[in-house]
């Protein structure tokens, strides 16, 4: 049942009736106002009677919550519908519907690692057990299906919440799922969806419209609300400034206050001013950085656990985060990452009091929701190793973490509380205000969503049409000899995109023949009969959760590129080169600044379609887009590079193309409408 507002005599002064959405609970008559007895005791208890403060009603819910409900209250795991394998070893045989997964999924190894773990860690528990018996209310949505069985799902789940004890509901996160990316993976991001597809981050840092990044965000924030996601662990404020590091893709680039910008609109567009009902919360993420790792390793594993500050940079992180702290980011996210050689304890930032509560808290002023990784205590407690889990717990406590990421058990949580180890205090203050995200989000009110409106919304031709635009605007122009681009009409172009398959082995070529009358030049089958070649290669790394520590390099043909086809290639027609960068790619082995190149033209994506890249090199979008970093000229100079330092700042010698390099073509931006894809 969906109540809207009631039509009761009020004075202007009068408390509006808010859209109360209920499924199993009685509603409580007030002044002629609607209020949910939620704990089903006949009266109105402060935290059901919306008129007040979310500070008072968080409170009065805090005094009435177990100690068992306040610690489940602090853990967030995955959540799986039926027939979703999300971490399991198993391959579903039945396609995942909006029903609960009642199934435990207790792994003996580290889901991201695959190596052996000293304790057992239960990944996700079956979801009415979770509910019921563990007091669960903080979600990942890990599975990719349609919008839906996402929104069914998501008001069966609150439904259950609903039913249970206080009848306090859930809050459901999820990775980033509005981007075009070939490195989708559990933890990082869902890739495309059904959700409107926009270009990679580095893309929409590559378009240099804030205005736009805005309407991507408020976009993405309609999206989500609607099918009942209302809490993103994205964005990512680290820093692009070690090229090797396989998660530059999920970043805005290398300059701490572009990134800063960037974090400011993504914030206001999620949250918007103030969180509020229509708001989807953002969990900022790593702090203090997560991009200067040593020798570009990343802290999941071992041999990536350090972070290190060669060029003394340690404060150039924080810039991004200051900026969403000060937008009003609900809750930050610390990395696995202990700091190596500076001021700071060599301990994992989840332990690290110094950083999280001294300088998050205390210094720079934050008063959101400290949200674990996933697996800080059981997985990755790098510097922590000789402690127990008890201990684990407690110091991380102590430390300032509010919400953890990754186990469903609370058994070790709950036995440290218990032991008498930590003081209750931080415990109330961590379920306080976890509580106040809830109450402002306005899910005690209405937690349940619309499920046709939200197949209705979901990816509609509006939101996908600004999503084409911003694909347009993050290519960008980086040599074009001889004004080659745009392509003449007539031209014969032979389009190949070549693309890395699966694991990073070998490469795929595709072909593009088909034009329908799109675009003013002709496709050819082959390169003999072209005039002008346009290849866009893709290069693909080794995926991060496959990493072994071995040396991260750079160039083509250690991520999956053919060179000596695409040497082949290029010297038949002059030649239009596009890359996609997830990574400041070393394109030496194809691509001197100081040779006689076939290669006329240069562009840059970062996640795009084959269509926003035609309409660039035909003329019909003329580019704007600037380079989100700077790509270096050759392995010796990645080599060389500080990790922390931008690199724009590592030397005259050290760039190909520099951080925000971006041509136009002469006459000026006369765009047209993109076309349809």
């Amino acid at each position: 049942m969906l109540l809207t507002n009631q039509a009761i005599s009020q004075s202007k002064s009068a408390p509006k009736q808010p859209r109360l959405g209920v499924r199993s609970v009685k509603l409580l008559e007030q002044g002629g106002l609607q209020f949910k007895d939620l704990n089903r005791n006949g009266q109105l208890d402060k935290y059901e009677d919306w008129r007040l403060s979310a500070q008072e009603r968080s409170r009065d819910l805090l005094a009435k919550m177990s100690i068992q409900q306040k610690v489940g209250f602090m853990l967030i795991s995955t959540t799986r519908m039926k027939n979703d394998q999300s971490f399991g070893t198993a391959q579903a045989k039945e396609p995942i519907t909006s029903d609960f997964n009642e199934e435990d999924l207790v792994a003996s190894q580290n889901m991201f690692t695959r190596k052996p773990l000293p304790t057992p860690i239960m990944n996700a528990a079956g979801t009415t057990k979770a509910v019921t018996q563990y007091h669960l209310r903080h979600f990942i949505l890990r599975a990719n299906v349609t919008a839906r069985t996402t929104a069914e799902w998501a008001n069966k789940l609150q439904a259950l919440c609903e039913s249970d004890g206080l009848g306090i509901p859930a809050i459901i996160a999820s990775n980033p799922r509005n981007h075009i990316t070939g490195a989708a993976a559990i933890g990082t991001s869902v890739g495309k969806t059904v959700f409107s597809a926009w270009p990679g981050e580095l893309g929409l840092s590559a378009m240099r419209d804030l205005t736009l990044v805005r309407e991507f965000a408020d976009i993405a924030r309609q999206e989500w609300s609607a099918v009942g996601l209302r809490k993103g662990y994205m964005y990512m404020a680290d820093l692009a400034t070690e090229p090797r590091w396989q998660r530059i893709e999920g970043t805005f680039g290398e300059d701490a206050q572009w990134a800063g910008q960037m974090m400011t609109e993504i914030v206001y567009g999620f949250q918007g001013k103030t969180l509020g009902p229509s708001s989807v919360a953002v969990t900022t993420k790593h702090f203090p950085g997560g991009g200067s790792g040593q020798g570009g390793q990343d802290p999941h594993f071992d041999w990536g656990k350090k972070e290190v500050f060669p060029g003394g940079r340690f404060a150039n992180n924080l810039i991004p985060f200051k900026a969403a702290i000060k937008a009003g980011t609900s809750a930050i996210m610390p990395y696995y990452s202990l700091p190596a050689d500076t001021k700071y304890e060599p301990i994992a930032y989840a332990y690290n009091r110094a950083v999280i509560h001294d300088l998050l808290r205390t210094e720079l002023g934050f008063t959101g929701i400290i949200n674990s990784d996933t697996g800080p205590i059981e997985m990755m407690p790098w510097g922590a190793e000789n402690l127990s889990i008890q201990e684990r717990y407690k110091r991380t406590l102590e430390a300032g973490v509010n919400l953890y990421s990754g186990t469903a058990d609370p058994a070790n949580l709950l036995a440290t509380v218990k032991s008498g180890r930590v003081d209750p205090k931080l415990i109330d203050d961590s379920v306080l205000r976890l509580l106040l995200e809830k109450f402002n989000l306005g899910l005690f009110e209405n937690p349940y969503v619309d499920e046709a409106a939200a197949e209705r919304l979901v990816g509609n031709a509006q939101f996908q049409a600004k999503a084409d635009l911003a694909h347009r605007k993050s290519i960008v122009l980086l040599r074009n000899e001889a004004d080659l681009l745009p392509l003449k009409p007539q031209t014969k172009v032979y389009f190949e995109a070549n693309a890395a398959r699966a694991g990073g082995s070998a490469t795929a070529a595709t072909s593009f023949t088909a034009n329908e009358g799109n675009y003013p030049i002709t496709f050819v089958a082959t390169p003999e009969d072209a005039d002008v070649i346009l290849l866009w290669l893709k290069p693909s790394a080794k995926p991060l959760f496959a990493s072994d520590g071995s040396p991260i390099y750079l160039s083509l043909s250690k991520n999956s590129i053919d060179v000596a086809y695409v040497n082949s290639l290029t010297v038949k027609r002059p030649t239009i080169l596009a890359i996609n960068y997830s990574n400041p790619w070393v394109i030496d082995e194809i691509y001197r600044k100081d040779a006689s190149n076939s290669i006329k033209g240069v562009l840059a994506t970062f996640g795009t379609t084959p269509d926003a890249l035609l309409d660039i090199v035909t003329g019909k979008f003329s580019p704007t887009g600037k380079m989100p970093f700077t790509t270096p000229v050759s392995e010796e100079v990645v080599k060389n590079q500080k990790e922390d330092v931008p690199g724009y700042e590592e030397g005259s010698g050290y760039g190909l193309f520099k951080y925000n390099e971006g041509l136009m073509y002469k006459g000026g931006n006369k765009n047209l409408p993109a076309s349809k894809p």
